[in-house]
Parts: C-alpha cells; structure tokens; sequence
C-alpha cells in the first residue's frame, strides 16, 4: 500500500494549487481513486474532499540503438478539507 504514491509534484501550476489547498502527486497506474483516498487521509491524517487525476502521455526515450517508453503514472489533485494541510517540506 505504501508504493500507491510515487512522489510530490512541485511544478509552476502545483504551487499555485498550494494557495487553494489542493495536492498534486504521482501515483502508481493501478491505483483507483478510492484507494488513493484511503491512504493519503490515514497517511498525513486529513480529510479529502475530491480527488482529480489523469494519466499523462508516454514519452518516447532511446539510448544508443535501443528505443523505449518511460514508465506509465498517473498524476492526481487532491482537494483537502479547510483547515487541514499536507507537510511537503521538513522543518529540519
């Protein structure tokens, strides 16, 4: 359950959503959102209100003679209650 999410997204458009307090994360292909639910509000101990998420485009890589995709994700917004917050950044 642990391996559901990937890793925080910090682009241009994912700190404006910072302001509305709304998430963005990449998560495993597999995962629906009522398991990304589950574990993002028993994980950091808030309160979802909605959950968007699309899979983006894969991305055509080649190294030497050997052509390829990279991996496949998803990516989802998480909508949290007010009041609540998710720390992305340690105070140490």
């Amino acid at each position: 359950m642990t391996d559901q999410v990937r890793c925080p997204i910090l682009t241009e458009k994912a700190i404006r959503l910072l302001e509305k307090n709304q998430y963005s994360f990449d998560i495993n292909v597999e995962s629906n959102k009522a398991e990304i639910k589950k574990w993002i509000e028993l994980f950091f101990a808030v309160k979802v209100v909605a959950i968007n998420s699309h899979q983006l485009p894969r991305k055509k890589r080649r190294v030497g003679a050997i052509t390829g995709y990279t991996a496949r994700y998803k990516r989802v917004i998480i909508k949290l209650e007010s009041g609540y917050s998710i720390p992305l950044f340690s105070n140490e």
